[in-house]
């Protein structure tokens, strides 16, 4: 059993495109940020090495409306977890400093997310998201 959990939540009102970006970005902040959910590269028998995944399950919640997902957030926020964030503002964005600068513009509470991804203890995650659903 791991003692660390990865988990995304996701507006369930996206488009699936959406959903897959969000998803994509978000699962990236993680390894990114943590070394240590880097899992090991595949290499085959006749020695092609592919790209490894990162080692802990991830979990994908939905959030039916803005208010539990930004109920998760806040308990998040609480339970001082790692927390990745992605605004609807940034499906129009077109780059990485576009997209910094977006989210300069707010403060964490007026936010308009549409997933997060946390990561840190797995009591901590599931309490952080009580009552979501897993993604369908």
């Amino acid at each position: 059993m791991y003692d660390k959990k990865v988990a995304i939540v996701i507006k369930d009102d996206l488009l699936a495109w959406q959903k897959l970006n969000v998803v994509s970005f978000l699962a990236g902040s993680i390894a990114i940020q943590f070394p240590e959910t880097h899992g090991q590269e595949f290499i085959t028998a006749d020695q092609e090495k592919f790209l490894p995944f990162i080692k802990h399950p991830t979990l994908i919640y939905k959030a039916d409306t803005t208010e539990k997902l930004q109920r998760a957030f806040r308990r998040s926020r609480d339970r001082e977890l790692a927390i990745g964030i992605y605004t609807r503002p940034l499906f129009d964005t077109r780059s990485g400093e576009e997209n910094v600068a977006e989210i300069a513009k707010h403060t964490a509470d007026t936010l308009d997310l549409v997933g997060i991804i946390v990561y840190g203890d797995h009591k901590k995650v599931d309490k952080a998201l009580d009552g979501l659903k897993f993604h369908e």
